[in-house]
């Protein structure tokens, strides 16, 4: 699942994205509220945490407006206010939940999980072929066995269960999965394809990964 982190403290915010990724999310961080909405607006995300003192605008700000042109994301709201009166508030405004700073890294984790799961339908399973893909708990089986992935092979099987016989370019998975700022190298795309490959083969799916060269990636029946 692919998450906005939105943090003006980059200490912060690097140490929050990386326990959103070993916890096998993808996290683009932004650190003003203005870009979190400019990115909200413009990207698709399984969920956002949005600390709420933030310059430009603050994430308040980014979640009423938010609300107001009807999107439904999961938002988890950040903040140093621990007072039932701006609890209230955030909830009000359309959060989903709310974490006081300093917070344990577990509990972070446990309630961005609870709000993605309860938004996605806990326990909700995609099926392909023989494969079946546990959209709560990151594994993909078949009757041969099952494998638990990780964050980014997860997103990119997803995808393709969800999209059958749909031809997906190197640039589409990097914008959708590594998000506008990525670093990686766009070669990135096709180690993963590697990766859910071999798994594939290990499963005995009755369905490949197959590739168009110069035009991308899609799910197929084998022959």
């Amino acid at each position: 699942m692919r998450l906005l982190l939105a943090e003006d403290d980059r200490s912060l915010s690097r140490a929050v994205a990386a326990l959103l990724e070993r916890a096998g999310f993808s996290a683009d961080a932004v650190y003003d509220g203005q870009e979190a909405l400019d990115y909200l607006e413009g990207g698709q995300y399984d969920g956002a945490v949005l600390d709420i003192m933030m310059p430009k605008m603050d994430g308040l700000s980014v979640l009423r407006k938010l609300r107001e042109a009807g999107s439904p994301i999961p938002v988890l709201l950040l903040t140093a206010k621990s007072e039932v009166e701006d609890k209230v508030l955030g909830l009000d405004s359309g959060a989903n939940d709310y974490l006081t700073k300093p917070f344990h890294p577990k509990e972070l984790i446990a309630r961005v999980r609870a709000m993605t799961r309860l938004h996605t339908e806990a326990g909700n399973e995609v099926r392909a072929g023989n494969l079946t893909l546990n959209e709560a708990e990151f594994t993909l089986s078949s009757p041969s066995g099952s494998f638990r992935l990780t964050g980014k092979e997860f997103q990119m099987m997803q995808i393709f269960m969800r999209n059958p016989h749909h031809l997906f370019s190197a640039e589409r998975f990097m914008e959708k999965i590594w998000g506008y700022d990525a670093a990686a190298e766009i070669n990135v795309v096709w180690v993963y394809i590697s990766y859910l490959r071999k798994k594939l083969a290990a499963l005995r799916a009755d369905v490949q990964i197959k590739a168009v060269r110069g035009v991308g990636y899609s799910l197929e029946e084998r022959a």
